[in-house]
């Protein structure tokens, strides 16, 4: 019962297998090989346009890189108070980004509304000398509270960023997910939308370590390549990377992947529901923030289900927060069984 993050499965078969073929014989480094090319092209497929991607291992190399090439040391990254890039990345994005400062927005469902951000960008608090100044808005996909961002709310979002002159960053850790629970095109949900450049991730869908900077406007991508060897992140070995994500993007294998996850998420729910135990924000991709009392808790750890307990701060008042409640995050991945589902619900609600 493992329901501490999709980081803790393991790798799918299907990419397993691609880097083990990788591994067979000798192919140029640097991304000078034939799996870089194919995975290149397989992204240009995907999003239905010619774009420039950047292979590295970790999500934090992913967004910290991707945001320092979108933004000046004295500019602003805007993104949601919670967001992975401000509360997880241990300063990740501010150190490749020479200083940039990040500022966090507040938002219900983990989400920035229009409202805000546009309230924020129309303050008389930026610019030289004394300011920053906003440079890129960064959008969670899917956000730290589990819910997504629909289309519409990603091009209003965008339009008011772009008209303040900011461009547009997409965490994509769990894109996969967001896609798969709206039926959306991965062109109409990205770059359509207004995203300038999208950290892409494979790693929790499935891959061993695996994740994309794409600029879907390849002059951006300009000088990418010396800025992701400057910061350690150019792998000599690039095609076991690329082969995860050629295997990861054929035949809609991630989407696959994310569908299970999703629909493992939606059986916790609705049991957890079902027991008195709903879970507090709508549950729109692959993680399950509920309430539970702390017996159920404590049951759960010793008969040794993974989980993470979080602060129930944010948690909207309609939920019901009682002194003996524990609000925790269930993440449900590609390699969740439903007997695994089934079991952490029966324990909790005995």
């Amino acid at each position: 019962m493992n329901f501490a993050s999709d980081n803790t499965a393991g790798v799918a078969p299907e990419i397993m297998a691609a880097m083990a073929q990788a591994s067979d014989g000798f192919a140029m480094g640097y991304g000078n090989d034939a799996w870089t090319k194919r995975a290149e092209q397989r992204l240009a497929e995907v999003f239905k346009r010619d774009v420039a991607a950047f292979f590295v291992t970790t999500g934090t190399a992913c967004n910290s890189l991707a945001i320092a090439h979108m933004t000046p040391p004295w500019g602003a990254v805007l993104c949601h108070e919670n967001a992975h890039i401000n509360t997880d990345e241990c300063g990740a994005p501010e150190f490749f980004g020479d200083g940039c400062k990040l500022i966090g927005l507040p938002g219900d469902d983990g989400k920035i509304s229009p409202a805000v951000l546009k309230a924020t960008l129309e303050k008389p608090q930026w610019g030289a000398p004394h300011h920053v100044e906003p440079s890129v808005l960064s959008l969670s996909q899917a956000t730290e509270a589990g819910t997504i961002y629909q289309v519409s709310e990603i091009r209003e979002l965008a339009d008011i960023a772009h008209a303040h002159g900011l461009t547009v960053h997409m965490d994509g850790a769990r894109l996969g997910n967001a896609l798969a629970r709206m039926n959306a095109a991965p062109d109409a949900a990205t770059w359509q939308a207004g995203v300038d450049v999208l950290s892409f991730g494979a790693t929790k869908g499935g891959a061993m370590g695996a994740e994309a900077i794409v600029f879907f406007d390849k002059e951006r991508g300009n000088d990418m390549g010396r800025r992701r060897k400057r910061g350690g992140h150019l792998l000599s070995k690039q095609r076991f990377v690329a082969a995860q994500f050629e295997t990861f993007l054929a035949d809609d294998l991630w989407l696959k992947l994310a569908r299970h996850a999703n629909a493992m998420a939606d059986r916790l729910s609705d049991k957890l529901a079902a027991s008195g135990m709903k879970p507090v924000w709508p549950v729109e991709a692959n993680e399950v923030f509920a309430l539970i009392p702390r017996a159920a808790c404590d049951r759960l750890k010793a008969k040794g289900a993974a989980f993470y307990e979080r602060m129930a701060d944010g948690v909207p008042a309609s939920a019901g927060v009682k002194a003996d409640s524990v609000l925790v995050r269930l993440v449900t991945s590609f390699a969740t069984s439903t007997a695994e589902v089934d079991e952490f619900v029966s324990i909790a609600s005995a």
